[in-house]
């Protein structure tokens, strides 16, 4: 990879959005911990530096600063928010509170000539979040434009090759903003912007390469886009060094457990290890209804099946995860950077201490479309690449109460026929989600001039973007119709369908 623009992460909400649209630009994007050493990033060849934004201030005791030495690096650094207020604060520059705080929409005024604005109209509307401003520059810098409450909202030291905005460029109520970043890119930074995924496969491959050597790695394997990913990415670079495993819990879709022993086993050809132990998830779960307690039973049995897999195995030194990139931010511990925990996320830790094994994780930079791209790349099909979400503890969060084996069957049979149903009629790769639950609600109906007492399957079928939110989705109701008809003549035990129209918030798109 001959150009990197290293995205210094100081905690902004937005850090990931400055690194999507710089690659939006065919540029690739690296996010780094803000105080990641000038040496390191040297090493990597950076053609550019980003300071994100973030939520601290300058004058906090703990403020998060990088190192000094990125200034001497001779590659152009662009500041934004705490960004351009840390830059300016380190070179001598003065932060002060403002009395005015600025948060949201604020029209900015460019009054001097710029690259950053080359191109870009005089006045435009940028978005702001920041309460401290700069009040006096650092030496040999100059103010190219200004806002309401600002008369440094951009600022530049062209011989120094620093540059910063008080403002997001990244976000989308900036206007031009992209058209910013592109001229930081490829006027200042001068980059070639020909990053293509194909291009990032042969670095990724290059440096698994070196990382793992001779030695084994062990993976994983769910069958969801991020595990199946990560399995043909490592195959791709080691071969037969790496040996997936797969457990069988029992919670899985119908006919999963066949279609990852065809994909990976007889069409990659990859070493893949199939742990059969329904019944032990079964049982263990048995008499629970507390959906966080079977989380938990699931989340513990799994790390000890996959430990005696592992013990099975032989000698392994790396354990490898289909972690990216937002799960890598949401799940970082505090004090490990300056953003807020979110959650907590199952492929971020969790396995025993004493399994010491090595974590290796090749698509923990890359965003959710990204891993989509790789994917295509890589072979893998449509059905897998593009499937929908499916939740870890997998059918024991959409079976509302205990976990049987009948009521598992009864919600497997509707979810596969609402599956079938959605890709017949085009409808399952335009929605975000579409699944079925089972409730624990018996009610009377009427087949065959027979009176019936059976239970009630709900559709949950949902539109969203990233699922922060999401709304229900108004398919035709003839589909809604020939879909509650079939679950009803075909799945035992089964006399009534309803449909989830609530949205997110207040509703979770999951029941449990």
């Amino acid at each position: 990879m001959s150009e990197i623009i290293a995205v210094l992460d100081f905690g902004s909400q937005y850090t990931q959005v400055i690194a999507r649209r710089l690659r939006e630009c065919n540029v690739y994007s690296r996010v780094y911990r803000y105080d990641t050493g000038a040496g390191e990033l040297r090493s990597d060849g950076v053609t550019g530096i980003i300071l994100s934004g973030g939520p601290s201030s300058v004058f906090a005791e703990n403020a998060p600063v990088p190192d000094r030495g990125i200034f001497d690096l001779g590659v152009p650094v662009l500041g934004i928010c705490y960004g351009l207020q840390l830059m300016a604060h380190i070179l001598g520059g003065t932060v002060g509170k403002s009395v005015q705080r600025e948060y949201g929409r604020g029209t900015l005024t460019v009054g001097s000539r710029s690259e950053l604005f080359s191109g870009i109209p005089r006045s435009l509307r940028v978005w702001n979040s920041h309460g401290d401003k700069l009040i006096k520059l650092p030496a040999n810098f100059h103010a190219v434009a200004r806002t309401e409450n600002s008369d440094f909202a951009a600022i530049e030291d062209e011989e120094g090759r620093c540059y910063g905005l008080q403002f997001h460029p990244e976000v989308f109520h900036t206007e031009y903003g992209t058209d910013i970043l592109r001229n930081f890119l490829f006027r200042i930074c001068r980059c070639r912007g020909d990053w293509t995924m194909a291009g990032y496969i042969d670095m990724a491959v290059q440096r698994i390469r070196e990382r793992v050597g001779e030695r084994r790695v062990i993976l994983g394997l769910s069958g969801g886009v991020d595990s199946s990913v990560a399995a043909a990415l490592l195959h791709r670079a080691i071969g037969d060094q790496l040996t997936c495993v797969f457990v069988d819990n029992g919670l899985l879709r119908k006919n999963e457990v066949e279609a990852v022993e065809k994909l990976f086993g007889e069409n990659f050809h990859m070493n893949l290890v199939v742990a059969r132990e329904a019944d032990l998830f079964l049982d263990r779960l048995k008499g629970i209804t507390d959906p966080e307690k079977k989380r938990k039973v699931i989340g513990n049995t799994f790390i000890e099946v996959f430990e005696a897999e592992v013990e099975k195995i032989g000698e392994v030194d790396f354990l490898a995860q289909g972690t990216i990139y937002p799960d890598i931010i949401e799940s970082v511990p505090i004090g490990g950077n300056p953003a807020a925990l979110i959650k907590s996320h199952h492929n971020v830790g969790g396995l025993p201490e004493r399994m010491k094994l090595q974590i290796i994780e090749p698509l923990n930079q890359l965003f959710k479309d990204e891993v989509r791209k790789l994917g295509e790349e890589l072979g893998l099909p449509r059905s897998v690449v593009w499937r929908q979400p499916f939740p870890g503890p997998g059918l024991a969060v959409r079976v509302i109460g205990e976990l049987t084996p009948h009521n598992l069957q009864i919600v497997r049979e509707a979810d596969a026929i609402l599956i079938e149903e959605m890709k017949g009629a085009d409808y399952y790769y335009k929605v975000w989600q579409s699944f079925a639950v089972f409730l624990p609600v018996q009610t009377v109906g009427v087949m065959g001039d027979e009176r019936t007492y059976d239970y009630v399957v709900a559709l949950r079928i949902v539109e969203s973007i990233d699922a922060m939110t999401a709304d229900w989705a108004h398919l035709p109701h003839a589909f809604l119709q020939k879909v509650s008809s079939r679950i009803i003549n075909e799945v035992e035990g089964v006399n009534r369908v309803v449909l989830d129209i609530s949205s997110k918030p207040p509703s979770t798109i999951e029941w449990e």
